[in-house]
């Protein structure tokens, strides 16, 4: 045999072929040859056997064929199970990846391709907030406060002063009118 033709298609088929007709033949002969020696054995009676004696010995002696049948039958199934798995795992692995390797730089594309929607929604959004006057932006929220109030330089100017005082608030109680002190 040719152990590199075990390395192609055809190869390992022929071989994995072969193999399995010749265990699927040995477990039909197992299991034939296990029926006439369960038969012959029951039929068989030795020197001393007592009722059953004649059936157990037949059913011990033949349940050993029976598990070269099904060791058999499972070798014809394994050489199936070779052929397949190589296939799978060696002739169609490139072709599969190939696949899969689109199928992510699709994925890749898509979401680049939305991400520069959204960022050219983001900015078309920003340059007309930008350029629309301050009373008409669309969803904006109304200040609570006048803009005047407040400065980035103190933040004390961010809050309204208190009732009549010019200082920043201290405390809660700056808020709250000062009653007449007599």
């Amino acid at each position: 045999m040719d152990i590199n033709a075990l390395f192609t298609d055809e190869g390992l088929r022929a071989f994995t072929a072969t193999v399995r007709d010749q265990h699927v033949r040995d477990a039909q002969q197992y299991g034939q040859i296990a029926d006439i020696v369960r038969r012959r054995l029951e039929q068989t009676p030795i020197e001393g056997d007592r009722w059953m004696a004649k059936k157990i010995r037949a059913w011990k002696v033949s349940r050993q064929l029976k598990a070269m049948q099904k060791a058999s039958g499972e070798a014809a199934s394994k050489a199936e199970a070779l052929y397949a798995t190589y296939v799978n795992e060696v002739l169609e692995l490139p072709q599969r990846r190939a696949v899969a390797e689109a199928k992510k730089l699709e994925r890749k594309n898509g979401r680049q391709a939305a991400v520069g929607v959204a960022v050219a929604k983001s900015l078309d959004k920003t340059v007309t907030a930008l350029n629309s006057p301050q009373e008409q932006v669309p969803g904006a929220v109304p200040q609570a406060r006048p803009a005047e109030f407040v400065a980035p330089d103190n933040p004390w100017q961010q809050w309204p002063m208190a009732a009549g005082g010019e200082r920043p608030t201290a405390s809660i109680n700056d808020y709250f009118p000062k009653g007449e002190q007599g």
